[in-house]
């Protein structure tokens, strides 16, 4: 069976979205949106797929105020439909499998220039004391004593 590929551009009118209380008026526009491209491109229902750009555009000024119209392109292809704005591109994939690197594959870090290997490590390992004689042991630093209270005053006569 050939897959067959229908693609058409459509002037959807959302107007009729402004009918419905304001905070409901994206989501009937979208509602909207879908039951034109089923019926126009003779889809089942709930075979409509809206791109997240499509969506973004119509949720764009929040709920309260979708547009008054949107030019989408529709795709129909083996009974599904998808949704794209005019101006979008097709959709590429979220993303895409690398191939890992073998270890031979691996290029050996560069040392610096004019350091041998052998010399880097021994300098690694004449810093560490040096860092170790700053830092003070937990042993001789006391932890500072509480302040007394003054005592209240007393009031006698």
């Amino acid at each position: 069976m050939a897959t067959d590929k229908l693609e058409r551009i459509y002037t959807v009118n959302l107007t009729g979205a402004y009918g419905f209380p304001r905070t409901k008026r994206a989501i009937k526009a979208v509602e909207i949106l879908r039951a034109y491209i089923q019926r126009h491109m003779k889809a089942r229902e709930g075979r409509v797929v809206l791109s997240n750009a499509a969506n973004a555009f119509v949720w764009a000024r929040s709920i309260q105020k979708p547009p008054r119209r949107i030019k989408v392109k529709a795709v129909k292809e083996n009974g599904n439909v998808t949704v794209t704005l005019m101006d979008e591109k097709a959709a590429k994939p979220k993303f895409a499998l690398k191939k890992r690197a073998t270890a031979a594959e691996r290029k050996p870090k560069k040392a610096a220039a004019g350091a041998k290997p052998a010399e880097k490590a021994g300098a690694k390992k004449a810093e560490k004391p040096a860092a170790q004689a700053e830092k003070k042991p937990a042993e001789a630093t006391a932890p500072p004593e509480p302040a007394k209270k003054p005592a209240a005053p007393t009031a006698k006569k």
